[in-house]
Parts: C-alpha cells; structure tokens; sequence
C-alpha cells in the first residue's frame, strides 16, 4: 500500500511517495527529475549502514552514478565542519549543476544535506529520503535547510524545495521506541493547527500498536504531509501562515538550545514546548484548560515528555529572545483559541511566560 502527495508549487512542484519498500524504487524516482548522472548520498553512519547499501544499488541499478559520505548521528552535525566535508566530498565526487543530493536520514541529516545542496554550485537538485518519522511528516516536506549556531538553532539556513521525496515506512521499524514517538508529537502539531481528527487517532492508539499497524502509520503520515504540503503551498517563505507551524518551536528551540543540543529529541522538546504554548494560549486566548489536559493525556499516551524541564529560566528566555520567530523584538508564539484554530505572530509579554513557568512547575532559577 502506498499513497503520493504532491506539493503544489507551480513549476517548482514535487510529488511524495510514501509506502513500504519505497526505497527499491528511489532511482527509478529520481529518473522522473530530469537529474543528471551523478549524485552524492549524504547519511550519518547509523542509517547509512543500515540504508546506504540499497540507495546506492537503487541509483546504480536506475543509471546513476553516486558518491557517499556519513556524519555522526545527531544534532552536533548540523555545523559549519560537517557542512564543509560536504562541499569536498561534492567536489571529490565530480558533481555538477546538473548533478543532485540525497539525503538520506532523519531530520539532521535532511536540513545538513538540504542546505549543502542549496548552496553547492548555488544549487543542485535535492532528494530527501527520509527514514526517521519525524522527518516524514515534517522536515523533508517544505523546503526548509540549514544549520545551527551556537547561539540558536536553523539560524543559518534557505528555503530550498527538493526534486523529489521518497519516504519508505519500512525504515520506521529500525528507529528505537524513543525516536518513533518523538516523531509523534509533530503529528500532534497538525492536529493542534489544523485537523483535531488526528488527535482521535492518536487517542485510540500508542507507539507500539502504530508500529505494528500499517494502515494507520500510512494514513497519519500521508494525512500529515497534507498539511504540511497545503501551508507551504500558501506561504512557501514563511511571511504569513506557515508560520503556524511552529506551533510549540520557541520553547521547545529554547529548551533544545539551553539543555545542550542531544538532552532531548526534537520531538520531546517541541511536545514539552506545546504545552508551554497551550498554557500561554490559556492566559491569551482563552485556550480552554480542559484541552490542555487533553493535550497533556495524548501526549504523554505517546510517550512523550510534558513536565516543563528544569533548566534556568533566565537561559530559556534568552533563547526566546534570539528566535527568529520573534515579533517587533519581542517573544513570538502561535498560540490556539481552539483545536484546529491558531494565529501566528502572537506577542507573548515576558511576564506571562514567566508566570506559566512559575505556575506551571519550571524549577530552574528566575533570575
């Protein structure tokens, strides 16, 4: 079973494919984009070993001629290093104007490799194949790459639409419990911005049953990539609603940035950031706290944090200040009145984000 989602961007438009086994089929895909011969796989070590093989067997198989090269697993490679090693391997390998990227892996990997092969020869084609779900659902979709700062996450990056993304399921059953459900939460995200029907799937299910359900997997994941692919298809730069996607990202960026990149996945820091955006949204929008408990129960139904961490609050609203997401210079939020109803650019006074964390079990220092 598998399904294909085109995100609708005029000329620059690309299909999804998504579905058990899709990985067999990424070189006949990529013949359909009209890439050159040569291309570079980008992986970091523990998908390639498991992946690398047959993506390089797909593209030989198709006519391709591919070069590989691995980063550690992780966020620390989204950096200048890793960026670098990159360019060289790209020029090792012959590539040209005509030539594209693979990047294969999860988030890490996509936004590293996305933003080498926008900028290589200033610009080559892009193939995202995501093996991680929150890289199915999220960062492979849309356009979005770069790398970190130390002083703030995706502060270097460019909008760059791949050619082409091929998502195979298959490759969900190789990531840890933790990895899966961090994936999660950006499938909660949706339902929160724009389809609370998600929520009720996930109400009715956990981690371990989605895995073992194929059906379902698919259609959240095919369902999510909707979503993504409509926003972006409205506001492909961010100047307006895709903005909603960011729905619990500054405080979960912040949270990511001050623990020290790896503390936590992702996913379990935006988790932890929508419910801090929901308690704003209580004292803003009147979000209603009875959803936030529903919010909290799903949540933590999939395995995900939502206790506000222990980390200084002084160092959280720092972060928040240098967000990019940030509104006239002030904290910048997505914050909901209801499920499926959010506004972006919010401004979030600093009094009432530290009255939630205060109120809502912060512990580190205030000061």
């Amino acid at each position: 079973m598998t399904c294909k989602r085109l995100v609708e961007l005029g000329e620059r438009a690309y299909p999804i494919h998504i579905g058990a086994g899709m990985l067999r089929e990424l070189g006949a895909r990529c013949a359909e984009t009209e890439s050159g011969t040569r291309g570079l796989i980008v992986s970091d070590t523990q998908v390639d070993a498991l992946y690398g093989n047959a993506a390089a067997e797909s593209l030989r198989a198709a006519g391709f001629d591919s070069a590989r090269i691995t980063v550690p697993p992780g966020e620390p490679s989204k950096c200048h290093e890793q960026l670098l090693r990159i360019y060289d391997a790209a020029l090792d390998a012959g590539l040209e104007r005509s030539s594209f990227i693979v990047a294969l892996g999860g988030g890490v990997v996509g936004d590293l490799a996305g933003y080498a092969a926008a900028t290589f020869l200033r610009g080559v084609r892009l193939i995202q194949v995501p093996t991680s779900l929150l890289a199915m659902v999220d960062s492979a979709v849309g356009g979005k790459t770069g790398i970190n700062l130390p002083q703030g996450k995706n502060l270097i990056g460019a909008f760059y639409q791949p050619a082409l993304v091929v998502a195979d399921t298959s490759t969900l059953r190789t990531l840890s419990l933790r990895e899966f459900s961090a994936g999660l939460a950006e499938v909660v995200k949706y339902g929160m911005i724009a389809d609370p029907e998600l929520i009720a799937c996930l109400e009715d299910t956990s981690p371990e049953a989605l895995l073992d359900d194929e059906a379902l997997l698919e259609k959240i994941i095919c369902r999510s990539c909707e979503i993504k692919a409509d926003v972006v298809r409205r506001d492909e730069r961010e100047g307006g609603v895709r903005a909603i996607l960011n729905f619990g990202h500054t405080f979960g960026h912040a949270i990511e940035q001050t623990a020290g990149y790896g503390r936590y996945l992702h996913g379990e820091a935006i988790a932890m950031g929508m419910v801090f955006a929901a308690r704003v949204s209580e004292r803003l929008k009147d979000f209603p706290p009875e959803e936030t408990e529903r919010l909290i129960r799903v949540l933590q139904r999939l395995h995900l944090p939502v206790a506000l961490p222990d980390l200084p609050w002084s160092d959280l609203l720092e972060a928040m200040r240098r967000d990019k997401k940030k509104v006239d210079g002030a904290v910048g939020f997505v914050l909901a009145s209801a499920w499926g109803a959010v506004r972006y650019g919010c401004r979030a006074p600093e009094s009432v984000l530290e009255s939630v964390w205060r109120d809502h079990g912060g512990a580190g220092e205030t000061r």
